[in-house]
Formats: C-alpha cells, sequence, structure tokens
C-alpha cells in the first residue's frame, strides 16, 4: 500500500483532466504523474531510498507537491516544515529526524547556512540564487536521465509516509509517524462522508505543510480525481472571486479564514454567485456558534465542522446534510473510526458527561518518533490518548463535543471547570466577537477562571462586572469567570489554533 501509487493509479485514469491550476497554470493529471516520476529520478540520483527522511521548508508551490509524491513513490519519508520556522527550530527538526536531505529556498538557506553545514545536511534549492552555490532542482532535473522512470512504490502498509512534527506547546515537539495506511484509510472515509467525486473543483488556501492542506485538501482531490484551483496565500475578496468566476464546489479553511471570509462579505458591492458550492469546511481549531450563525446569516451556508489532528487526521465530521449539521458539534466519528470518552481512571463516562477522547482505527498513527516512552505513555489497550476533552449527546445519537484540553482542565475551589463551557456562553454577548477562558494562579481558590475577550466591532469598550452577571445567569457559580480581560486580538498559530499558553503568560 502507497499513497502515491493510489494517486498514481488515478492519474492514469484521468489523463488530460484537470488536476490543479496553481496562480492560471493548469497542470492534468498526466502532466502530474509525469513530473512526479522525473522528480522521482532525481531523488534517487540523491541518494535516497526507502525510510529515508526528507525535509521540505517551502513557500506553497508546485514543487512541493512533486517532491512529496516523488519521495513517496520510491519509500521516502516526507518532513513538511511551516515555512516560518526560523533556524533553531529547524536544526532541532532536522536533527531530532536524521534527515538526509533538506530542500528550500535562497533565502532561507542563507538564514540556515551555518546550522546545515554544521550537520552536513545535504541541501538542494528549489531555483537557482546567483549569491549560493548549492546545487538546484531545475539544475538536477535537466541533468537526470528523465526518458526511462521507473518508481517501484516500495512500502507497505505500516511503513511511515511523513512525519509531521507536533506544535509543541508543552515542551518539545513530537514527530508523529504518519503511515500510508493512516493516509489512504483516511482518503477513502473522507471521499465517502463528503460525496467527493471527480466533478468537484476545490478552492485551496491553506499551506502544504499542514494537515488540514496537504492529507485532507490536496490528497483527497487528487484521490478522488477532482480539481483544485490553488493560490499561494489567502485573500478574502480574491476568494470570493474564485468562487463566483470558477464555479466552485468545495473549500476548506479554519474559523480565522471563516471570519475574514464573513467581514470581507459585508464589504462586497456585489455578493457572488454560491450556487455551485456544495460545502464549506472548518477545522484546525473549534468553529464558534457565534461565527457559524454569521457566515449562515450572510451566506446562506452551514459550515461543516470536522475534528481532527496531527496524530491521527480526521477523527469526526458533521452530516452532509446542511439540516444535520449544528453548532458547536464536531458531529460523528467517521466509518473507520471508534470513539469513546473515559475518566480519569479509564472507565467510559455515562453520556454526556465530559471525558477524555479515546480514539482507534487505521486513521491512528504508529507513535511518535524516537519517543518509545512518550508512544506507551500515549495508547491504553490500543486506544489512543487525545488529551482532548469532549463528551457525547444520548439524545442525539451520541453528537460528539469538544470541551477544550484535558490540560486546560482548571480545578477552582475544588471543582472541574471547562473553558470551552463558559468560552460557548460568552460568545452568545453582544459585544463579544470571541474569546478564551484559562485558570491562572489563585492563593484562595487556586485556579482563577479568567476570560480574555475581543470585542466586536463598534463596541469600544465594555463592562466586566456585566459580563461576569450575564455569565452567572446561565452558568454555576463556581464556573464563572473572576476576571475578565480585553484584548484586541487572541494569539494564534499558522493554522489559527488558539495560543492559549501566551495568554497565561500575558496575564498570569
Amino acid at each position: 500500500m502507497n499513497l502515491a501509487l493510489k494517486i498514481h493509479e488515478v492519474a492514469v485514469a484521468y489523463g488530460s483532466k484537470s488536476a490543479i491550476i496553481y496562480e492560471g497554470k493548469n497542470y492534468s493529471y498526466a502532466d502530474i504523474d509525469k513530473e512526479v516520476g522525473r522528480y522521482a529520478v532525481v531523488l534517487k540520483q540523491l541518494g535516497i531510498s526507502a525510510g529515508d527522511r526528507v525535509a521540505f521548508q517551502l513557500d506553497k508551490c508546485m514543487e512541493f507537491i512533486f517532491l512529496h509524491l516523488a519521495n513517496m513513490s520510491i519509500g521516502g519519508v516526507t518532513l513538511p516544515l511551516n515555512s516560518d520556522y526560523k533556524t533553531d527550530e529547524v536544526e532541532y527538526f532536522i536533527s531530532d529526524s536524521g534527515s538526509s536531505l533538506f530542500i528550500t529556498d535562497g533565502e532561507r538557506y542563507r538564514a540556515h547556512q551555518p546550522m546545515l553545514e554544521k550537520f552536513g545536511v545535504k541541501t538542494v534549492l528549489i531555483s537557482s540564487e546567483s549569491e549560493v552555490e548549492v546545487v538546484t532542482l531545475s539544475t538536477l532535473l535537466e541533468e537526470a536521465d528523465t526518458e526511462t522512470i521507473h518508481r517501484d512504490f516500495p512500502t507497505a502498509d505500516d511503513d511511515v509516509a511523513i512525519i509531521c512534527y507536533t506544535s509543541g506547546t508543552t515542551g518539545l515537539s513530537k514527530g508523529a509517524m504518519i503511515t500510508h495506511r493512516n493516509l489512504i484509510a483516511n482518503m477513502v472515509d473522507l471521499k465517502n462522508i463528503w460525496q467527493w467525486t471527480e466533478n468537484d473543483i476545490l478552492l485551496h488556501i491553506l499551506p502544504l505543510f499542514h494537515v488540514h492542506g496537504l492529507f485532507v485538501a490536496l490528497h483527497g482531490s487528487l484521490n478522488a480525481g477532482s480539481t483544485v484551483i490553488m493560490h499561494e496565500r489567502f485573500e478574502p475578496s480574491r476568494v470570493w472571486q474564485t468562487l463566483d468566476e470558477e464555479n466552485c464546489t468545495l473549500m476548506m479553511g479554519v474559523p480565522t479564514i471563516y471570519q475574514r471570509l464573513v467581514n470581507e462579505w459585508d464589504k462586497l458591492p456585489a455578493k457572488p454567485d454560491l450556487s455551485g458550492m456544495r460545502v464549506f469546511i472548518s477545522g484546525s481549531a473549534p468553529l464558534s456558534v457565534n461565527l457559524f450563525a454569521r457566515f449562515e446569516d450572510a451566506t446562506g451556508f452551514r459550515i461543516l465542522e470536522r475534528y481532527g489532528m496531527t496524530e491521527t487526521g480526521m477523527n469526526t465530521s458533521n452530516s452532509y446534510d446542511p439540516a444535520g449539521r449544528k453548532p458547536g458539534s464536531v458531529g460523528f466519528p467517521l466509518p473507520g473510526v471508534s470513539l469513546k470518552i473515559v475518566d480519569g481512571k479509564g472507565s467510559e463516562v455515562v453520556p454526556g458527561e465530559v471525558g477524555e477522547v479515546l480514539l482507534k482505527g487505521d486513521n491512528v498513527f504508529k507513535g511518535y518518533w524516537q519517543m518509545p516512552e512518550k508512544t506507551k505513555e500515549s495508547f491504553v489497550d490500543g486506544w489512543f490518548r487525545s488529551g482532548d476533552l469532549g463528551y457525547q449527546d444520548p439524545y442525539d445519537g451520541m453528537r460528539v463535543y469538544l470541551a477544550g484540553r484535558s490540560k486546560e482542565l482548571i480545578i477552582t475551589g475544588g471543582y472541574n471547570v471547562y473553558p470551552k463551557e463558559i468560552e460557548t456562553v460568552l460568545e452568545t454577548h453582544t459585544a463579544v466577537k470571541e474569546c478564551a477562558v484559562m485558570g491562572l494562579p489563585d492563593e484562595d481558590f487556586g485556579e482563577k477562571v479568567t476570560a480574555v475577550v475581543v470585542l466586536k466591532e463598534g463596541f469600544e469598550k465594555a463592562d466586566p462586572v456585566e459580563m461576569i452577571t450575564f455569565c452567572k445567569v446561565r452558568l454555576a457559580a463556581y464556573k464563572c469567570p473572576k476576571t475578565i480581560q480585553f484584548i484586541d486580538e487572541l494569539p494564534r498559530n499558522a493554522m489559527g489554533k488558539m495560543q492559549k499558553n501566551q495568554l497565561i503568560e500575558m496575564f498570569k
């Protein structure tokens, strides 16, 4: 089993059909298959063989896609690195993974050069740079014998295809080993539940170094034989224009993207024609009830929220039928995924009670690279401990809701408080655009429930006492914030995920 083989088979079947349109240039399935074959020859000539790790730090580009598919086709392991990582971060990833090859551009090479020379990492640039004497892909492709291309796809189901490093907000980043089985199982499930076909046109506005942009959007589209319109970067006005002009049917984004899109919608002199759109999908961070409602009010579309993570790919999804989607919920487990909620002792909770989400299925990763103890801690009797808190609604088919991270649990005066519950209430306040709730050290209560609030446009200030009272009418007193702080913008990472650790440092 090999993901690149699956996509090769699709390419053979669809030939001249448009696969990716990147910044106006059209690549057919046959074009992509040919380029992947050429790049595979180059990687082999560079000494890459099955199991070798190849790190990419690139902006969004077609070379990233060709390299990634080519690397998997010869059994290599892709290490996609965030394009914003600085030298110290890249040094950790290359050193920890033992990467054989690093592919980047001239600007990043100049920044990382001393570190790369220290480790003796073979480096290739995607384009020529007059000030840098490093071999380029274009030169290698010109010199390589690409007339006869042989890709043997030398992998077993459980061989590692990709190592994705977690964001590392609570310590050193961990390299999640994602296998070919994991990727293909998720692809098949998503194709079925989202009714993905060769007739779809997906607008791709996400980075390629992340699970959402790479595993879900790109792999999923190529597996379905559909067409991808790929933008180098996200621009709200351009998104609305493209959805209208290109008759797109699918789009995936993070909540921050949808927030900016709905803000842009109000400024549009003429609203786009979205009659071709099937579904807007959101993930990588929680979608607020407020934003769900705002987007529906503006466009008429109910965003489909799903739940996934680096270690598992996608786990749950709301219904494809818009009437079956509920704001605040992440839907139901995918067909190939088993899910249960357990208490601190590992026993399943009564449906409706909050506990830790445990997952099992072919989507679940192999373990953490070179961290056997951490891997062992993360599994219980074959179930992966997600670290996410959640509950299932017994009166709605065991629909899944998330309640935050287990490490975010607040214990105040001996009571357990789940931040998500308070955030959901606060976001119904007329002045609140978004918020984050956390526990800060307190001599009296142990931890003090603290809310950090971003106000909507038009609200220059708000009364924190009134907001606390607002919560007290809707929540038990011990759950209500003792303090409310105001901020212009919540800190987020590249994928729009809230960085509560930064807020804790700011306000503790």
